[in-house]
This record gives structure tokens, sequence and C-alpha cells, in this order.
């Protein structure tokens, strides 16, 4: 069906949001099957926000600009998302590697 923008992605059975608990139940569930699938997932943390940042990450290490990124994690100024996003090892060996003759 064609929903309105501002209608929940993941709606209850009553069209309503999901809960925050309801997410990471969800969450909760859908990891114990992967991780019988993957069980180098076992002991692993993992809520909505791990998989915010773990987004975040891949994006900025694909190449997408800290702007767009904000954008896309809804932050109303990019400083929020240069708190966010912290550069790993791979982005500065990136960095230093572009610095080097």
């Amino acid at each position: 069906r064609q929903g309105e923008p501002t209608d929940p992605l993941f709606p209850t059975s009553r069209g309503g949001p999901l809960s925050r608990d309801a997410v990471e139940r969800l969450l909760a569930k859908y990891a114990a099957v992967a991780e019988h699938a993957c069980p180098s997932l076992h002991g692993k943390r993992l809520s909505p926000h791990i998989l915010r940042h773990t987004s975040a990450m891949q994006l900025l290490q694909a190449g997408v600009d800290t702007t767009v990124i904000a954008l896309w994690l809804g932050h109303a100024t990019i400083r929020t998302t240069q708190i966010y996003l912290h550069a790993d090892l791979r982005l500065k060996e990136r960095a230093l590697a572009r610095t080097a003759p």
C-alpha cells in the first residue's frame, strides 16, 4: 500500500510506530537467528544504536561526505555527526597514504 511520508517505516499491527522495546526485541530475535548461521556473532553486543553507528562508519569508509551522513542520521548540525563518527585506523591509513610522496 502507498503510505504517507509520516507513516512509520515498520508499523505495528495497528499501524502505529514500534516502541523502542519492540525494536530491541526484534533485533535480539533476529540476532539469535543470525548467530546460528554465523557463530562468530556469539557474545557480540548488538543494539539499534550500534547498527546506526556501524551504518554511519560504513558510509564514511565508502567516501560519503559527512554532510550527507549528517542528513542520513537526521543530525541538526554536522558538529554532532563529527562527534558521532570517530576515524578508524583504516581511514587514518588512507589519509596518511594520500599525503605520502
